[in-house]
């Protein structure tokens, strides 16, 4: 069944699994084998990038804190991880698969690399913003640029 925006509600219900712990999207389409890659992956990189610490020193305003606590080797590997699991878990759940649907997803990733890049050293108004809030702020200008390129080339390939 299509809700307003023709997304179906599986398909729905498999994308927000999947944000809530990448592979938990690819277990409900039934790839055993992929999404417990992706919960095993999530966790490796969660556990040596020190996130679930930095999101909670994040919240707390704690931004230096979180900054040095950073394992920037091991946390660019999150966006590119996340947003491939949700990518993946969407484009699986009903088998169709709309030309360049991925690249808001890949967008996304790009953006919020690029945010956490930049992040020990950019300042708003004075303030660090940190390793978790910047990517986050990125996050929407990556799947904006996505939509937009998505749209440019469905006008091209359709003429």
């Amino acid at each position: 069944m299509k809700n307003g925006t023709g997304v179906s509600k599986d398909k729905l219900e498999k994308l927000l699994w999947s944000v809530a712990l990448p592979g938990f999207g690819q277990l409900l389409n039934k790839r055993y084998v992929k999404g417990i890659v992706l919960i095993i992956l999530e966790f490796v990189v969660n556990v040596m990038a020190n996130f679930n610490q930095l999101i909670i020193l994040s919240f707390n305003g704690k931004i230096e804190e979180t900054i040095n606590q950073t394992n920037y080797l091991w946390l660019m590997f999150y966006p590119c991880l996340y947003f491939f699991a949700i990518w993946d878990a969407y484009k699986d759940a009903d088998g169709e698969n709309k030309p360049y649907s991925f690249l808001p997803f890949v967008f996304s990733a790009y953006f919020v690399t690029v945010g956490l890049i930049f992040s020990p050293t950019f300042t708003f108004m004075g303030k660090l913003i940190g390793p978790i809030w910047l990517p986050i702020i990125f996050l929407p200008i990556g799947i904006g640029i996505g939509f937009i390129i998505k749209w440019i080339l469905l006008k091209i390939t359709n003429n």
